[in-house]
């Protein structure tokens, strides 16, 4: 399987694996409860939360690195082994305490899942070891060396910095004076195993800064009185993500007050300790996903109660339950509707007295007793022993010490999954073949070709914990177009040491049995593992298989599509968009610096007359200016990169130095014929649209892709064999990370652009672009209030996000509508009427340092001896750097009276220069160097 991701990195996303034991509901669903397992059910919803709370209890303890370290520390773990001699079984108890000590187990006995105890151990041995060796970015300790670039964190808000840039102090945000440090790991291979509790995504050591270790009084009520269940939720949040109490108690507070993760992430990182926006939307995940298992556990409990059948100690079972998978396991049985069990079947006709009789005191036990000629199940003794084989093997099958024992044995043995050509696609593909010399229809050539696909895995067999993510997605597609055939592969050595335990230690009576009771003990053992247990564990590898390959395959849409809107822009130059074609010619747009459309034609660059359209072109670029091309790489891309390279080789367009680079036109076709491009650019033909869309994508990558849906340009595998809610919000939540850790002016971004601004939406940005419109130019930050719509939390989760710079707010004129007059009227009715709006540009809004630190940042410039005029230049740069060498930031934090991160983000904010943007890390020099030569770059 793939390796666990050790940490959280900018490129690398954490998942948690589940091993809650799959619904019983489905061992239920028919008589033989032998279905095959069939990837296009729906995808569990709450498999983030599924997981065994236990097995997360090994390694809550997140503080031990208070403790001095310890050579040999890490061993420590490794005690507690799980015992392979189990345990005598206990007296059986009556029927009502029975069901207390089953759900007790269940909770207590559940850590010895499917994990490998030794590889957990491991591994906690190994964070135990790197923990004193953080730096100030946690979240790099499990990061990877990959080729000569490392991975890093800007900012620690999950942007990728090349190892070639870290040398200027200045190009990253948070970066004024700590600098980066990249940390190197070496990357070890280990084993896959789904009960492994994730890797710390933050850093352990230290106090809490301050934090509360727990929600006031108050809150920790209202919390307990809205879920009304009997765990407590900060507790079994911090298990199942690894996090500490205390910055899950942080981020419930920061969620219940309204706050977006991007606003955690840079301006409150001292309450989430540093962690980076993946990691907290994680946290978010798992939060969301135990309000909804409340709010389920709830409706069954009302389902329960109306229907007459919910007792004290089914509330309390109910209310104790820790995952969707375990309260369907405790609810299954109180169904209406579903079809009768054979187990269901028995205990109608009265024999769960016989079968507890049977275990408890079986010298007591007549079968002949049970008899009742002319009633079908109790005609006779044999049917009677067959329906008290049915209730023990239903008995056994749900009891949780009996399944932590058969999956401790399947994790010690070699368990594969198998996949093979099935018999239908094989007899497709040699009726294709029988009717190879007649010309077949494309549809059946197509078909044989999907077939095709799937060679690899006509005969292809894997370890369960080695298999590959995109090797689980390529077999359930193959299974769900019923190319393959997939099973699990269990050794017998499982079934008979299984066997051999339940009949001499879980379930053999307490007293001494004669031999035909025994038989029947012996085969109710048989039929349970077969019909029951088999079945279960079959479903449960495929669940667990492919909720992490799903994940997995989000993680790689997450970090391409990162990756795509973090690209550098190209400002400054006139650029030409070239959408290449063949028989329709290629689309040509020319667009100005500020991504206006200049120009736009057609010309034929692959027929006849070349030389025609290559002085077309050519007056083009100089009337214009243009130096820049930009070619989509689709049809022709190839041919018309050799026509441009002729041209600049032959330097064709003299004076001009031209040159041209390739780039990705995934969507732009999708997007030329969106109702967006049609409010955009009315007037255009939607061909000319996407050559428009191709060369703004080069001028600015993330303005112009935040138009299109990601899942269409072309980032990702598989995506649709994934979850596509999941994979939009995690989606969405990526743009709308970049989106606000690069900052947008609000007085020239599209609306489009500022929906993904955190806080904002489609509304919200509407009302600013018509504000816009109507008043001119916003001057600073505080006229947004005067929007409408924007209320207190609006304005503070979007502020700090939105630039003024002074180049686009010019002041408006007299005689335009005044902004103090509409103020009250605006707002009127929204409490906001005496604000005081001031109307002079403030140099802090073109900074990312937010409103709310205004007063620290001018205090912490009264104490250095610059002013806010002199943001980014070299004087007041040296004035802090001096201040910093003489006092360090603590010290300085305490004079100003804030945080030692608020303070950093104030110094990046008061340092970097005027206009300054993260994605400045290339430059168009290196590629305009190989073009002129006639090498492109894509």
């Amino acid at each position: 399987m793939m390796r666990r991701p050790r940490a959280t990195t900018a490129k690398d996303v954490n998942y948690r694996y589940t091993d809650t034991d799959l619904s019983f509901s489905q061992m239920e669903s028919s008589d033989d409860d032998n279905e095959e397992w069939s990837p296009a059910q729906p995808k569990p919803k709450a498999s983030k939360t599924a997981r065994d709370p236990a097995a997360g209890e090994k390694k809550a303890p997140a503080k031990r690195t208070a403790k001095p370290k310890e050579p040999k520390a890490p061993k420590q773990p490794k005690a507690p082994k799980v015992p392979k001699e189990p345990k005598p079984r206990a007296p059986r108890k009556p029927a009502a305490q029975r069901k207390t000590l089953a759900a007790k187990v269940l909770k207590d006995s559940s850590s010895s899942g499917l994990a490998g105890t030794k590889r957990k151990m491991k591994a906690e041995g190994k964070n135990e070891d790197k923990v004193e060796k953080q730096t100030d970015c946690p979240e790099q300790q499990g990061a990877e060396e990959s080729g000569p670039g490392v991975r890093m964190k800007e900012e620690r808000v999950s942007f990728i910095v090349s190892e070639a840039h870290q040398a200027d102090g200045w190009a990253g945000e948070g970066s004024s004076l700590a600098g980066f440090r990249a940390k190197k790991e070496e990357v070890e291979e280990e084993d896959f195993t789904f009960d492994e509790p994730c890797p710390k995504k933050q850093k352990t050591s230290g106090a809490c800064l301050g934090q509360p270790s727990a929600l006031p009084s108050s809150q920790a009520q209202d919390l307990r009185n809205e879920l009304d269940m009997n765990w407590d939720l900060i507790e079994l949040l911090s298990i199942l993500t690894c996090v500490e109490r205390w910055v899950c108690v942080n981020i419930i507070s920061l969620l219940r007050e309204e706050n977006t993760v991007p606003f955690m992430v840079r301006y409150r990182k001292e309450m989430i300790n540093h962690m980076d926006a993946d990691a907290v939307r994680d946290v978010q995940l798992v939060y969301e996903e135990l309000r909804s298992l409340a709010k389920k556990t709830q409706s069954v409990i009302q389902t329960l109660r109306k229907d007459g059948v919910l007792t004290a100690e089914l509330e309390q079972n109910l209310r104790s339950c820790r995952s969707a998978d375990e309260l369907d396991h405790v609810y299954s049985p109180y169904k209406k509707g579903s079809k009768l069990t054979k187990a269901r079947r028995a205990k109608a006709l009265g024999l769960e007295v016989a079968a507890s009789t049977l275990l408890d005191t079986p010298h007591t036990l007549d079968l002949r007793a049970w008899v009742k000629p002319g009633t079908e199940g109790l005609s006779s003794v044999e049917e009677v022993a067959t329906g008290v084989e049915h209730i023990l093997a239903d008995m056994i099958a749900k009891d949780p010490e009996t399944l932590t024992y058969v999956k401790t044995l399947c994790e010690n043995s070699f368990v594969t999954i198998q996949s093979s050509v099935s018999k239908s696609a094989l007899k497709e593909r040699e009726q294709e073949k029988s009717l190879q010399g007649n010309k077949k229809p494309g549809p059946q050539q197509n078909k044989n070709k999907d077939i095709d696909k799937f060679h690899l895995y006509f005969d292809f067999t894997c370890n369960i914990q080695r298999i590959q993510s995109h090797q689980t997605l390529a077999i359930n597609r193959g299974e769900s177009l019923k190319i393959l055939t997939v099973k699990v592969n269990i050794p017998d050595r499982v079934k008979s040491d299984f066997t051999r335990w339940c009949i001499n230690n879980r379930w053999r009576p307490r007293t001494l049995a004669r031999e035909e009771l025994c038989a029947i003990i012996r085969n109710a053992v048989e039929d349970s593992y077969k019909r029951l247990i088999l079945p279960f564990l079959t479903r449960s590898y495929r669940t667990k298989l492919t909720s992490a390959a799903e994940k997995e395959s989000i993680a790689m849409f997450v970090r391409n599509l990162r990756q795509r809107l973090l690209v550098c822009p190209v400002r400054g130059c006139v650029i030409m968009g070239v959408d290449p074609g063949f028989r329709h010619g290629c689309k040509v747009a020319i667009l100005s610096p500020t991504s206006q459309i200049l120009h736009t034609d057609v010309v034929y660059l692959h027929s006849s007359g070349q030389q025609r359209e290559a002085d077309k072109l050519c007056n083009l670029m100089i009337k214009y200016s243009c130096t820049r091309v930009v070619i989509g790489n689709g049809t022709a891309c190839r041919e018309t990169e050799s026509f441009f390279t002729d041209l600049i080789s032959r330097r064709y367009c003299h004076p001009l130095d031209v040159s041209y680079c390739i780039t990705n036109e995934a969507g732009a076709s999708i997007y030329s014929v969106s109702p967006e491009a049609v409010k955009e650019m009315p007037d255009l033909d939607p061909n000319l649209r996407s050559a428009v869309s191709i060369g703004r994508r080069v001028q600015d990558p993330m303005a112009e892709l935040v138009k299109i849906d990601p899942k269409h340009i072309g980032i990702g595998t598989y995506q649709h064999d994934v979850s596509a809610g999941s994979l939009k919000a995690a989606l969405d939540g990526v743009v709308q990370e970049c989106v606000s850790f690069v900052g947008v002016d609000i007085n020239i971004c599209s609306e489009t652009l500022m929906r993904h601004v955190a806080g904002l939406n489609a509304g919200r940005a509407k009302n600013i672009a018509e504000w816009r419109e109507l008043n001119g130019p916003f001057i600073n930050r505080e006229q947004l209030k005067l929007v409408k719509g924007m209320g207190p939390k609006t304005y503070q989760q979007c502020a700090g996000f939105i630039r003024i710079n002074p180049q686009t707010s010019v002041k408006p004129s007299p005689h335009p509508v005044s902004v103090v007059p509409e103020k009250p009227a605006a707002k009127k009715g929204k409490g906001k009427t005496g604000v005081n709006i001031p109307t002079s540009f403030n140099p802090l809004d073109q900074t990312c340092i937010h409103p709310e630190s205004y007063h620290v940042a001018q205090r912490f410039l009264s104490i250095v001896g610059g002013s806010a005029d002199q943001i980014g230049s070299a004087g007041l740069r040296q004035c802090v750097e001096s201040k910093v060498r003489t006092s360090s930031i603590e010290e300085l934090a305490k004079t100003v009276d804030t945080t030692p991160e608020t303070l950093k983000l104030i110094i990046d904010g008061l340092t970097q220069p005027p206009g300054f943007d993260i994605r400045q890390k290339q430059c168009w020099g290196t590629v305009g160097a190989g073009a002129r030569e006639g090498r492109g770059t894509d």
